[in-house]
């Protein structure tokens, strides 16, 4: 039996103005940078700023996560401490994302703690102790199959997290280590250098070259848009839209995109409940090829699919448009059913399987003038990557979310009544004491057309009901006045009815499921392996970025080069003629890669370490 549970779409913020568009989009959720230490150390945010989007997100019964989510040093836990004070008791916040268990030790305000997927919460077991350890959600890992969510959610009551869209790490968030080891920058402190996203070339033991400058560890973008009523179904509560660095377009269209998407599916099941007020009116037709894109996958949500790697460019894509009809010395055609534009972005895989631009002068008719004649052949397939009119839509107001209300108007003894009440059940009443004044004729659908007038507010007045003995005349003047300080009041009702949940952290001991932490745990500080002793295991190893160690595994992933190659033993698919192991290589770097068949994981290591 499927249980009645919230439901909410967490959309991403890397400032302020994408917060607060993400909301007037659809977001029920919004996860935003804290002013440091957050995995995304390039999208930090004030804390004026963030108190103005939970101010705004609080209206509309949004809530507003903060990513505090990379591993702390012992001397910036008091910092970390005082901050997290500042963003509960200053900003307003309603949880913390946070990696770190270090944090869990300190002397926290009474906020929620959310599990961020750094934590690498794959199984049963290790969901379940979180959830013993307080954590108020959890956020799984983008590589579980719809069966693997489908029995952690059956066996924990914590609200899970899943990501839905965007761009995918290859390795399993928090346990990579290559950035950390080849130059220093860490993923787990918020400064990854993608060496995932470099060209590589594949050779065997013996030097041989395989295949040649190619993006064997860039994966394409996830888009799940197709399975939300599958995965709240395997009882997903969180849809998560990666892009805390992402731009404004990008927010509004993927948000707006998935809101359609997601309302949907909550008509058609009334045990899942959204978890904001409001609806989103968009100016727009949202289209996710639109935005930044390298292709989309549905990664391993049923099982291994093929091609979900963006093996000839890390690049954005873009949608599909056509293939080259006609080329010449001064124009294109392309065969395609999407208008193109002046300004437009195209874009093609040349001889070489690299990605090539072309910018649109004009486009007149059938015939595109670029700016300069591409060497392409006719046959070639074109994408647009940049759609320029779609662009301009999106730089305007794109968007509106109105809360639906209802106003009453009576009599009483000196004047008259009014309240409104909104979608929550808050409602207002004012009472405005004026002689009253017969009217010369029914002003019925006068005063109901100047009472639903609410113009840039955000309320919507779906009905007005006005009940009185005998008609009334009351100026327009005087009736926009009460409107508006009716639904003022309606607004300070709704700012003072949220609530921050106040969440007591507790200290337990209960066992962890790993005994011996090694650098995989990412012990980092002194309250770090203070919580894991007091949770029944030993702690080894330090972090790796504490303490770098040779003979490692930098990289654990899911997606396995030989089985997208096509040369999974397991599948028993074609052999492939060449002496393992095999290396990566690109410049002056070189990785060697290990093949762990048993538990279909690849692993990545540097070359100057051996196993």
């Amino acid at each position: 039996m499927i249980k009645a549970r919230k439901i909410e779409l967490l959309a991403p913020a890397k400032n302020l103005e994408c917060g607060i568009e993400a909301i007037n989009h659809g977001a029920d959720a919004v996860y935003i940078g804290a002013p440091k230490f957050s995995a995304r150390a390039a999208a930090g945010n004030t804390l004026e700023d963030i108190r103005a989007l939970t101010e705004y997100a609080h209206i509309f019964g949004v809530k507003v996560y903060v990513a505090l989510n990379t591993i702390l040093s012992d001397n910036e836990l008091q910092e970390t401490e005082k901050l997290i004070w500042q963003l509960y008791k200053d900003a307003k916040i309603d949880a913390l994302i946070i990696q770190d268990m270090g944090i869990t030790m300190l002397n926290l305000p009474p906020i929620a703690l959310h599990a961020s997927t750094q934590m690498d919460n794959r199984g049963v077991e290790k969901v379940k102790f979180l959830e013993d350890a307080g954590f108020k959600q959890i956020v799984l890992p983008r590589e579980l199959t719809i069966d693997e969510i489908g029995e952690i959610s059956s066996q924990v009551n914590t609200p899970l997290e899943v990501f839905v869209h965007g761009a995918l790490c290859v390795c399993y968030s928090g346990q990579c280590y290559l950035s950390q080891a080849l130059s220093g920058r860490s993923a787990n402190k918020g400064a990854c250098a993608q060496y995932c996203r470099l060209p590589y070339t594949l050779i065997d033991t013996d030097g041989e070259e395989i295949i040649s400058k190619k993006h064997f560890l860039s994966m394409k973008d996830l888009n799940l848009s197709e399975n939300i009523e599958e995965l709240l179904n395997a009882g997903v509560s969180s849809l998560k839209i990666e892009g805390r660095l992402k731009d404004i377009s990008y927010v509004k269209n993927i948000v707006a995109f998935y809101r359609q998407k997601l309302d949907k599916v909550l008509n058609k099941y009334p045990q899942y409940i959204r978890s904001s007020s409001g609806t989103s009116s968009f100016s727009f037709e949202p289209v996710p090829e639109k935005s930044f894109n390298r292709g989309f996958t549905k990664y391993f949500l049923h099982d291994r699919t093929n091609n979900m790697w963006s093996i000839d460019s890390p690049k954005s894509v873009g949608e599909p448009i056509g293939k080259i009809t006609e080329i010449t010395t001064k124009y294109i055609k392309i065969n395609s059913t999407k208008k193109l534009h002046n300004g437009d972005g195209l874009c093609f895989f040349n001889n070489k399987k690299e990605l090539e631009g072309i910018h649109v002068n004009r486009v007149e008719g059938e015939l595109i003038f670029p700016a300069t004649i591409p060497d392409i052949k006719k046959g070639a397939y074109i994408y647009r990557n940049y759609d320029h009119e779609f662009e301009k839509l999106l730089s305007k107001k794109s968007a509106e979310r109105k809360i639906s209300t209802t106003i009453e108007l009576i009599d009483i003894p000196l004047g008259f009544s009014l309240k409104i009440t909104d979608e929550d059940d808050n409602y207002a009443i004012l009472n405005f004491e004026i002689e009253k004044q017969v009217a010369q004729k029914d002003q019925t659908d006068n005063i109901k057309n100047n009472l639903s007038k609410t113009g840039t507010t955000i309320f919507k007045v779906e009905q007005v009901n006005i009940n009185w003995n005998e008609s009334w005349f009351i100026p327009a003047s005087v009736l926009s006045e009460w409107r508006r300080l009716l639904t003022d009041k309606l607004l300070s009702v709704r700012k003072i009815r949220y609530r921050q949940d106040i969440v007591i952290q507790k200290q337990t001991s209960h066992s962890f499921p790993v005994k011996d932490i090694s650098y995989l745990g990412n012990v980092m500080n002194s309250k770090g392996k203070q919580f894991y002793i007091q949770h029944q295991s030993t702690v080894s190893q330090a972090a790796f970025e504490k303490q770098t160690l040779a003979n490692v595994p930098l990289m654990f992933t899911r997606h396995c080069i030989k089985q997208s190659l096509g040369w999974c033993p397991k599948e028993d698919q074609e052999k492939h003629p060449y002496k393992e192991p095999f290396f990566l290589s690109y410049n002056n770097t070189r990785l060697r890669l290990s093949f762990d068949c048993k538990n279909c994981e690849m692993k990545v290591f540097s070359d100057s370490v051996q196993e």
